[in-house]
């Protein structure tokens, strides 16, 4: 009788085994379905493709990806929420079957990414490029290729003495990338210095909204050791570089852009707007959203008018706009409806919001339906004015009284400045 009673436990397990396995994989063709009908189809960078012969279907990548953009469908993995990937790579790692691999575009749309050597080197001799800006957003990787690309520039330069008024490196950025480079710039006790564009440090992490959770997994900093994070706050991640910035004495110039560069015998001249710098060596290490792009009407110029929102609260009891149709815009039109007495009112110029991740189009749903919230599609802003904006909705102008406006458009990519430092650029469609 015992092995019946074994048996009936064994049966029973395996049964409710194969019950959750099968509703799980019905809400994973039912999150697919959905993200297809929402045009949602598009990763925005590295991305995996699945190798359908090789798949097992084991669910691995599904449990490593953080960000749910993973399922298994008809027993086969599937990139079920493609906007909401980040390119992590947790999921390449986390195959059994080595049947994932991470590349860049689609066949549809193609991704700009600079040509470069293992090295970090573009074809430019003694140009690097590390971070964001050459494909690797995520903090982890990103601050990886910092210390990678510094210790290659390390190597490069050698014992060489740099003569005087020449730094070795120039970094340029200081997100994770940039700040990792320069720790390891001090490690090696190069000379060294970092521009940055901006006020602050952080670089597309200063942009995320307030209370932002980051996924960044234990890396490795020069003069700081292993850091652990997992799980960590936008504002946690950018007091913890601050607090190394200051207790490694880590030198950065803020405010400062650069605008270009020249080759003059053994070394480089930088131009930036606050003058020339000469280095051996560049390190691009600047993110690939580049400056903000503006609306180009009459009044931006307004004090009132801001390219990001960092936080929600500063904006109680006033009147807002948002513009933009990307999940940025819709995340800050959300922020901002959720805070007491906020009056908002979010502008597209399209017809529907295409490209937004279900969530946040579900809340804006909801927020509009509850009258906290007012959406004008097809609109665009034609004038800015110190208590008001005109904007255009269906070829009708018309005045909402406003106290602030946050333009979510997206930036104009750096593209331009590095074809004309000669970097050459690769459009991927669905490669490495």
């Amino acid at each position: 009788m015992e092995w019946l009673l074994y048996g009936a436990v064994l049966f029973s397990a395996l049964g409710f085994y194969l019950w959750r396995h099968r509703r799980a994989q019905a809400a994973h063709a039912q999150d697919l379905r959905e993200a297809v009908e929402a045009g949602l189809v598009e990763p925005p960078s590295l991305h995996p493709v699945i190798d359908t012969a090789r798949c097992i279907g084991s669910g691995s990548c599904v449990q490593a990806c953080p960000e749910e953009a993973l399922g298994v469908v008809n027993g086969k993995a599937v990139l079920k929420n493609a906007s909401a990937c980040i390119g992590h790579g947790a999921c390449f790692a986390a195959c059994p079957v080595d049947g994932i691999s991470l590349v860049f575009g689609t066949e549809k749309r193609g991704v700009d990414i600079p040509h470069l050597s293992a090295q970090f080197e573009t074809n430019v001799p003694g140009v690097f490029i590390a971070g964001e800006l050459g494909g690797m957003g995520l903090v982890r990787k990103a601050a990886e290729q910092g210390r990678q690309a510094m210790d290659a520039i390390h190597q490069r330069l050698g014992h060489a003495a740099t003569p005087a008024g020449v730094l070795d490196v120039l970094i340029v950025g200081c997100g994770p990338a940039g700040l990792s480079a320069g720790l390891a710039a001090l490690a090696h006790k190069r000379r060294y210095r970092i521009i940055e564009q901006e006020d602050s440090l952080g670089g597309a992490v200063y942009h995320y909204p307030r209370n932002k959770i980051t996924m960044t997994a234990p890396v490795q900093l020069a003069l700081v050791g292993k850091v652990k994070f997992g799980e960590v706050s936008k504002e946690e991640l950018l007091a913890f570089w601050a607090d190394v910035v200051k207790k490694t004495g880590l030198k950065i110039s803020y405010k400062e852009r650069l605008l270009g560069l020249e080759k003059r015998a053994d070394h480089y001249v930088v131009q930036t707007d606050r003058g020339e710098i000469a280095t051996r060596t560049v390190l691009l290490a600047m993110g690939r959203r580049g400056t903000p792009r503006k609306l180009g009407v009459p009044g931006e110029e307004s004090p009132k008018v801001v390219y990001r929102l960092i936080d929600a609260e500063q904006y109680r009891g006033q009147k807002v706009l948002v513009v933009g149709g990307g999940d940025s815009a819709l995340e800050a039109a959300i922020a901002l409806a959720e805070q007491p007495g906020t009056t908002v009112a979010l502008s597209y110029r399209s017809a529907a919001f295409a490209r937004v991740k279900a969530k946040n189009r579900e809340r804006l749903d909801a927020l509009r339906a509850e009258g906290r919230l007012q959406v004008l599609l097809q609109s665009q802003v034609r004038q800015i004015e110190p208590a008001a904006v005109v904007i255009e909705a269906d070829g009708t102008p018309r005045t909402l009284p406003n106290d602030a406006v946050i333009v979510c458009a997206g930036g104009e990519l750096p593209t331009p400045l590095l074809q004309k430092i000669g970097i050459r650029f690769e459009t991927k469609f669905g490669t490495r």
